[in-house]
C-alpha cells in the first residue's frame, strides 16, 4: 500500500504534470507544523499496516487535494508566462513587479483557457452592438434556418400594415371627419382621412353616417354631403358599395324619423339627386318595386322617383337642396325676407318665421331684415304692425338670432335713408322717433342707438297779425 501511494505522485511528475521544484511549491504553499504531524503518524500507520478506513479515507482526500493545488499552480504560471512573452516582457520577471502582479479587477480570464485577451475582440458587453466602426452587410438566407423556404425567398419587402377598423368605432372615427368636412366642404381632405383608415369591409358604412348626419343638419350641409358622395364615387366608393349604403339608410329609417320626421322626404332627395350624379345605377329604383314593406321607405322611394320623373331632362339636380346661403344673390334674399315678414304679419307665428331666417343661413345678412322691418313700419297704416315687429325684434333679440351688430347697422342704414324715405312717407321722421321709443322701452335697442335717431328741427314764424314773435 506505501508502494502504490508513493509511486503515484512520482509518476505524475514523470509525465510533466508537476514540472517545477519541490522549494518553490512549500514556499508557495507552506504547511503547519500540525499538518506534518498528522502525516506523519498516517505514513507510521500506513508502515505498521494499522490504518482505520476513516484514516484511509482522510489520506486519499488530502493527496487529490494537493495534485489539484499544484495543477491549478502549473496553469496559472503557464497562462502568465504567455501573456508576458507576447508583449515583449521577460517571462521569468519578479513576480513582486507590478507587471508580474495579477490585477484583482481585471475582467480577464484566469482560468487557464485562452490567452487571457478580451472577449470577442473588445466589442462585446452589454448593449454593444459590435466594434467600433464594424459594417453589417446584408445576410443571405440560411439554408439550414427551419423557416427557411426556397420558394418565398425574393426581394424582402417591408410594408406598413394598419389593422382594420372594428364596427363599434367606426362611428366614433368618421363622425369628426364629416363633421368637418361641413365646415371647410374640401373633399379632399377627406379623402386623404380615409386612405389613412383601413376601413375593410366597412367602406360602404361610411356614406350612410355621412347622410345620416346630413339629415340632422342643415340644407348647406346636404348639398355638401352630395358632393362628397359624387366625388367619392369610382375612386374611393364602388356604385355598389353606394347601393349598399343608401339600402342600409332606407333600413334605418323608423329610427331616423324620431330625431328628423322628415327624413323619408330627405332621402328620397337623396338618391334622386345620386341617381343624377350617376353615384347610383339607373336600376337602383327597379330593385325595390313591389319589395318593400317599411312605410317610410316607400314615401323615400317615391320621392325620388318623382324627381327623376320631373326632371329626366337634366343631367344634375343641382338645385334639389337649394342654393347655399352666402351663394344666393342679394335679390333673392331681400325677396325671401320680405315674403317671411308679410307672412308673420298675417299668421303672428314667432316659432315659423324664426325657422325661415334660420333656414336662409345668412347670420351676415340679418341686419336687411331689420331694415325692411323699420321700413314696413315706416309705410304701415296703424300701430297693429308697429307693435307686431317690435314683439318679433324682440323674439329675435332674445334668442340671439340677431346680434347687437347686426341691430345696429339695420337701424343706421334707415336713419341714412330717412330723407329719402321722407319723401314717400311724409311724416317719417315724427314715426321713426316713436318706433325707436318703443324699441328701447322694450330693451330691444341701446340708449346710444336710440340717441343717435335723427330728428328735424322746426321753427314755426307766425302771420302779421301775431306782433312778429316766434311761437314757443
Amino acid at each position: 500500500m506505501a508502494t502504490e501511494v508513493d509511486t503515484w505522485p512520482a509518476a505524475q511528475q514523470a509525465d510533466g504534470l508537476f514540472s517545477f521544484d519541490g522549494n518553490l511549491a512549500h514556499a508557495n504553499h507552506p504547511r503547519g507544523s500540525h499538518e506534518d504531524e498528522d502525516e506523519d503518524l498516517l505514513n507510521e500507520a500506513e508502515l505498521n499496516g494499522n490504518w482505520t478506513p476513516q484514516e484511509k479515507a482522510l489520506h486519499d482526500a488530502r493527496l487529490k487535494a494537493k495534485a489539484k493545488r499544484r495543477l491549478r499552480k502549473s496553469s496559472s504560471r503557464n497562462s502568465t508566462s504567455e501573456s508576458f512573452s507576447e508583449s515583449g516582457d521577460v517571462a521569468g520577471g519578479d513576480p513582486n513587479s507590478p507587471k508580474g502582479k495579477v490585477n484583482a479587477n481585471d475582467r480577464k480570464s484566469r482560468t487557464g483557457k485562452g490567452r487571457g485577451l478580451p472577449k470577442k475582440g473588445g466589442a462585446g458587453g452589454k448593449g454593444v452592438w459590435g466594434a467600433a466602426g464594424m459594417v453589417y452587410e446584408d445576410e443571405e438566407p440560411d439554408v439550414r434556418d427551419p423557416n427557411y423556404d426556397e420558394f418565398a425567398q425574393g426581394d424582402t419587402v417591408y410594408a406598413k400594415v394598419l389593422p382594420e377598423v372594428d364596427e363599434r368605432e367606426l362611428e366614433k372615427m368618421v363622425n369628426p371627419i364629416v363633421k368637418e368636412y361641413f365646415e371647410h366642404g374640401d373633399t379632399k381632405e377627406v379623402q386623404m382621412l380615409l386612405k389613412g383608415l383601413n376601413l375593410g369591409h366597412h367602406k360602404f358604412e361610411f356614406s350612410s353616417l355621412a347622410v345620416s348626419l346630413s339629415l340632422e343638419g342643415k340644407a348647406s350641409h346636404r348639398e355638401l354631403t352630395s358632393r362628397l358622395l359624387s366625388d367619392l364615387s369610382g375612386k374611393m366608393l364602388s356604385q355598389s358599395e353606394m347601393a349598399r349604403a343608401f339600402d342600409k339608410t332606407l333600413k334605418e329609417l323608423p329610427d331616423l324619423i324620431l330625431d328628423t320626421p322628415e327624413a323619408p322626404q330627405m332621402l328620397g332627395q337623396f338618391i334622386a339627386r345620386a341617381i343624377a350624379d350617376h353615384v347610383l345605377p339607373m336600376s337602383f329604383l327597379d330593385c325595390y318595386k313591389g319589395k318593400v314593406d317599411c312605410e317610410h321607405a316607400r314615401v323615400a322611394l317615391d320621392r325620388a322617383a318623382v324627381l327623376l320623373t320631373m326632371k329626366r331632362e337634366m343631367v344634375r339636380l343641382d338645385n334639389v337642396w337649394g342654393v347655399g346661403g352666402g351663394l344666393r344673390p342679394v335679390k333673392h334674399l331681400v325677396k325671401e325676407m320680405n315674403l317671411l315678414l308679410k307672412e308673420y304679419l298675417i299668421s303672428g307665428d314667432e316659432k315659423e318665421a324664426d325657422h325661415c331666417l334660420r333656414d336662409l343661413e345668412v347670420p351676415h345678412f340679418h341686419h336687411e331684415l331689420v331694415y325692411e322691418v323699420v321700413v314696413m313700419v315706416l309705410e304701415s297704416k296703424g300701430d297693429t304692425a308697429s307693435h307686431m315687429m317690435i314683439k318679433l325684434l324682440q323674439s329675435f333679440w332674445k334668442t340671439g338670432l340677431i346680434t347687437v351688430d347686426q341691430m345696429n347697422r339695420g337701424f343706421q342704414r334707415v336713419y341714412d335713408e330717412l330723407p329719402e324715405i321722407n319723401l314717400d312717407v311724409p311724416h317719417a321722421h315724427s314715426l321713426m322717433e316713436t318706433f325707436v321709443d318703443l324699441c328701447f322701452q322694450e330693451a330691444v335697442i341701446t340708449k346710444q342707438l336710440r340717441d343717435a335717431c335723427p330728428s328735424r328741427g322746426r321753427k314755426r314764424f307766425v302771420s302779421e297779425g301775431d306782433g312778429g314773435l316766434i311761437k314757443t
